[in-house]
């Protein structure tokens, strides 16, 4: 009985090792996620940092958008070229972070490595290109000193903040103004371009507060540059009643043109014949209905309430609104016209292309008969082919599908031809 039982200590021995190497490969694979988790877990605050380099990467790449257009409008376009060099190059860089930002953010999971690897290159990306904004904007600050001439400039430099800060006065006071008829919404822009100000003349009056010595000149194209810059947004806040006024303009005339432009697409889609082009018109018709039909509500709403209320205004909104609506008017108008005019011409040249295959094929099924047995089964079967696409043309009622079956068929008839032709010579030769 015991010399029966020889191996009962072999399988224990092996079964506890295979039992050993299961929890081995189990805790190895536990372990694995733990570090995994806690890999990911450590690159959160690179992530964090990225998405914050990217926010700040962004609002100076449109800062640099704007000090494009002052300096070339004080300078010229060529002075200006080398910051517009240096804008262009920073926002290839931005729109990689962005890419590489959007693989982070979607749905697909990505490893650690991965993860910690993208942040590291949108932080790497972005700070390239402040740092090259950086650059171009000292360089251009420079270049305004030397203009002004960098002495005389310092001197006169209290003065215009001073100056500034009452035009900052006068703005805010007009932006509160605007704030009792529009929206919120509608004076971002101008919150914004009021918060640049304010920031550029704290700097500036931290810098004249700096005691004279030798970085005078340094100091002064520093200080002049924020200035300009004050004074640019300035420029803005002064111009944002008038662009205001104009969005209200543009916004009723685009309702005016809309309306038109309904009553003829309700016409063109009753005359179109194609069901299909006449139903996707249909649809931007109803859309651009509910759009006109919104915005009427939202005006009856706005005269009725309170203007402290929800009835202010967002003009800029309102004619963004008309000409998204228009655009998709008009590109549904111009979809259905080229439909119907593949199913008009389809139409003139279906009964041509319907002669040429009845044609065509009459002359391979006279050559098929005359050849008998010398015909093989490609050109019979290119014959059967063309009579089945013909018949397909004559029962169509899409004109551009019969079309393109008749012009099949004519094609087979002209293969049936030409292997029955030379199936023949073959065989009397």
């Amino acid at each position: 009985m015991a010399d029966g039982l020889w191996w009962l200590p072999s399988l224990l021995v092996f079964g506890g090792a295979a039992v050993a190497l299961a929890a081995g490969i189990v805790g190895a694979r536990r372990l694995g996620r733990r570090r995994e988790l806690a890999d990911l877990e450590g690159g959160r605050a690179v992530e964090v940092r990225a998405k914050q380099l990217i926010v700040e990467t962004d609002e100076r790449v449109r800062e640099a958008r704007r000090e494009i257009a002052f300096a070339e409008a004080q300078f010229g376009a060529e002075a200006a070229r080398p910051m517009r060099e240096v804008s262009d190059r920073a926002e290839r860089w931005l729109r990689e972070a962005f890419l590489l930002q959007q693989r982070l953010d979607d749905a697909v999971p990505d490893t650690a490595a991965e993860r910690r690897s993208w942040s590291a290159r949108i932080s790497e990306l972005c700070v390239s290109a402040l740092g090259a904004l950086e650059q171009a904007e000292t360089a251009l600050g420079a270049r305004r000193a030397a203009e002004r001439g960098a002495g005389a400039t310092l001197a006169e430099l209290p003065e215009t903040a001073a100056r500034l800060a009452r035009r900052r006065q006068d703005a805010a006071a007009a932006l509160d103004r605007l704030a009792t008829r529009f929206r919120p919404t509608a004076l971002v822009g101008g919150r914004a371009a009021l918060a640049r100000v304010d920031a550029a003349l704290a700097a500036s009056a931290s810098a004249l507060a700096e005691p004279a010595g030798a970085g005078d000149a340094e100091r002064a194209a520093r200080i002049s540059a924020d200035l300009d810059r004050a004074a640019a947004d300035l420029d803005l806040l002064d111009r944002l009643e008038l662009e205001l006024a104009d969005a209200e303009r543009a916004a009723g005339e685009g309702m005016r043109r809309l309306d038109a432009e309904l009553v003829e697409a309700r016409r063109q889609r009753d005359a179109l014949s194609d069901p299909e082009s006449a139903r996707e018109l249909g649809e931007a018709i109803a859309g651009v209905a509910e759009t006109i039909g919104g915005a009427v509500a939202e005006g009856a709403r706005r005269a009725a309430a309170d203007q402290a209320a929800a009835g202010l205004a967002d003009p800029l909104a309102d004619r963004d609104r008309m000409r998204a609506a228009l655009d998709r008017l008009e590109a549904a108008r111009a979809e259905a016209r080229t439909a119907q005019a593949r199913l008009d011409g389809a139409r003139s040249a279906l009964g041509g292309a319907l002669a040429i295959a009845e044609s065509q094929l009459g002359v391979a099924r006279a050559l098929v008969e005359r050849g008998r047995g010398l015909v093989g089964a490609d050109a019979r079967t290119r014959l059967a082919e063309a009579e089945r696409q013909l018949v397909i043309a004559r029962q169509e009622p899409d004109p551009v599908a019969a079309l393109d079956a008749a012009r099949r068929a004519a094609a087979r008839a002209a293969d049936a031809e030409a292997l029955a032709a030379w199936d023949a010579g073959a065989g009397r030769s």
